[in-house]
């Protein structure tokens, strides 16, 4: 069990696996379930910023927002999902989104899955991100 996280998370490394970077295989965890549909990077007024990482950053943002309604924060994410709409743009920004992500969430690495999705339905959007969380009980 990884001491950085809450009580309620832990971590599922198989055995023999080398470590992922900025994400974990698997989380495993008991409490109360908080679902975050796919937020997109605009703020409250409906206005998206310009660029990947400005998105993502306001996307991320707007995940904490509901999670911090239902009690929880990002130390109680469990899963993330990305939907990119372009590849190369997220891996050309890698070094600044990591850097944005640590901003937003800190060192808590859940368990992540990012795709490349032909369209999203908010035409600036960028990207749109979903989260699970759990709170212990």
């Amino acid at each position: 069990m990884d001491a950085s996280r809450p009580s309620s998370l832990v971590v599922l490394q198989p055995e023999g696996w080398p470590p992922p970077r900025g994400y974990a295989n698997g989380i495993a965890g008991r409490g109360r379930m908080i679902f975050a549909g796919g937020m997109v990077g605009w703020d409250s007024a409906g206005r998206f910023p310009h660029g990947f990482v400005p998105q993502a950053r306001q996307a991320l943002e707007n995940v904490l927002a509901v999670l911090r309604a239902g009690g929880a924060g990002p130390e109680h994410v469990a899963r993330l999902t990305w939907y990119v709409l372009d590849i190369a743009e997220y891996r050309a920004s890698l070094k600044a989104l990591g850097a944005t992500y640590r901003d937003i969430m800190g060192r808590h690495y859940p368990a992540m899955t990012l795709v490349q999705v032909a369209a999203l339905v908010e035409p600036e959007a960028r990207l749109e991100i979903e989260a699970t969380a759990l709170v212990p009980d």
